[in-house]
């Protein structure tokens, strides 16, 4: 059901075992499904193509439509189009990274508390639930079984387009119903 300790590359078997108690055991072990969290950058990579297509337009007009001459001096203006060109790419290739993100995750079920070792760009972030925080879960399921197990949802910032909720949990795992099924023993375990 879930994949094996040894199945992870050394440095997060490292991370796994240092962040266990001696008498902590794992009931289940799994990893995010890249393919499903490179789907959820998709509107990014749909904007990605108007802001990319736009900045490359914008360049080339600042250029004249023409290829520069550098016999009568170099024109710069047309470089201040070069960060929004790179930031149309950054867009266009977050699948990319969202997955290969993803690959170096795991979450790990033990007898006592539900951890998500999540890798970021900043660097790997490790959260821990207690039983009684894992009451109230949502789960959504795929038709193959594939699915998110939600403990909670927070609001990690507040830019300008106001709130963006995100998910926390095990999410984009194979099997979701009997993940969720082991949680919630691992919840009940302390009523």
């Amino acid at each position: 059901m879930g994949v094996d300790l040894y199945e992870l590359s050394p440095e997060l078997r490292t991370l796994v075992d240092n962040e266990l108690d001696r008498d902590e055991k794992i009931a289940w072990l799994g990893r995010p499904d890249p393919k499903a969290a490179g789907r959820g950058y998709l509107p990014i990579q749909l904007f990605a193509i108007p802001w990319t297509a736009f900045s490359i337009f914008w360049i080339c007009g600042a250029a004249g439509f023409k290829i520069p001459e550098f016999k009568q001096g170099f024109d710069f203006f047309p470089l201040f189009g070069i960060p929004f060109l790179l930031i149309g790419i950054g867009m266009l290739t977050a699948p990319i990274w969202g997955k290969r993100l993803a690959s170096q995750s795991v979450y790990v079920l033990t007898n006592r508390r539900a951890i998500i070792f999540k890798k970021e760009f900043s660097g790997m972030s490790i959260r821990s639930f207690q039983p009684d925080q894992l009451r109230g879960l949502e789960r959504k399921q795929h038709a193959d079984g594939s699915g998110d197990l939600i403990f909670t949802q927070e609001i990690p910032g507040h830019g300008d387009n106001g709130p963006h909720i995100g998910k926390v949990g095990f999410l984009g795992v194979a099997n979701v119903k009997q993940v969720e099924d082991l949680v919630e023993q691992l919840a009940a375990s302390t009523v």
